[in-house]
């Protein structure tokens, strides 16, 4: 793929992938627009980011990615020891997962993942 920095916007990135891709991509920035409405997009590391506080820096954001037999989603190391038990299906790393696109995305899984890492940012700058 292209690197990110020639996109302008997340659907300028999202459009740069295959179908399935993209309907991943879309899934996944439509839960982070669910779970917190308003959330910023922007690009950090030259992949789509979601600041889930206004001004949000690194540590406030979650981001995605598209890749040729996934997506990968980055909600924060806090988030994924918090899930740990129930990604085990799925690669991990300390701070992300990879969901194949050969499988349905777990939205509702995702979905609670996002609202556990906003009230973390919440309870911390309250």
């Amino acid at each position: 793929m292209a690197a990110a920095e020639s996109c302008e916007t997340v659907d300028d990135y999202i459009a740069r992938f295959p179908v399935a891709a993209q309907e991943a991509l879309r899934a996944l920035r439509n839960c982070v627009h669910e779970m917190v409405p308003g959330a910023a997009e922007l690009f950090n590391y030259s992949i789509p980011a979601f600041a889930l506080v206004e001004g949000g820096k690194r540590e406030q954001q979650i981001m995605m990615a598209g890749y040729a037999n996934h997506v990968g989603f980055y909600p924060h190391p806090t988030t994924m020891e918090a899930f740990s038990a129930e990604l085990t299906g799925y690669k991990t790393g300390k701070g992300s997962v990879r969901f194949p696109l050969t499988e349905a995305l777990p939205v509702e899984l995702i979905k609670r993942m996002i609202a556990y890492r906003k009230n973390l940012i919440d309870g911390a700058s309250g």
